[in-house]
């Protein structure tokens, strides 16, 4: 098992506007809306913790609670 196989799928906001694929290979694709690949990266997971490593440069981290992903000011939950 893959320190982020807990992760890895599809998380959503509850609205429905941003969504965030979180691959088993380490990279990630976030949608905004109409936006496809808005944000595109890799990401690392440390226990319950993710860092995010944007292509363009920028960082950002979440957390997974309770089966909820607090990435920054998004609150997501994994799709089913």
């Amino acid at each position: 098992m893959n320190d982020n196989d807990h992760v890895t799928g599809m998380w959503v906001t509850a609205d429905g506007h941003i969504r965030q694929e979180l691959r088993p290979d380490g990279r990630y694709d976030e949608a905004r809306g109409s936006r496809v690949s808005a944000y595109t990266g890799s990401y690392t997971v440390t226990g319950d913790h993710i860092d995010y490593v944007d292509d363009s440069g920028f960082t950002a981290t979440g957390d997974v609670r309770d089966g909820v992903l607090y990435h920054e000011h998004l609150v997501l939950y994994r799709e089913r």
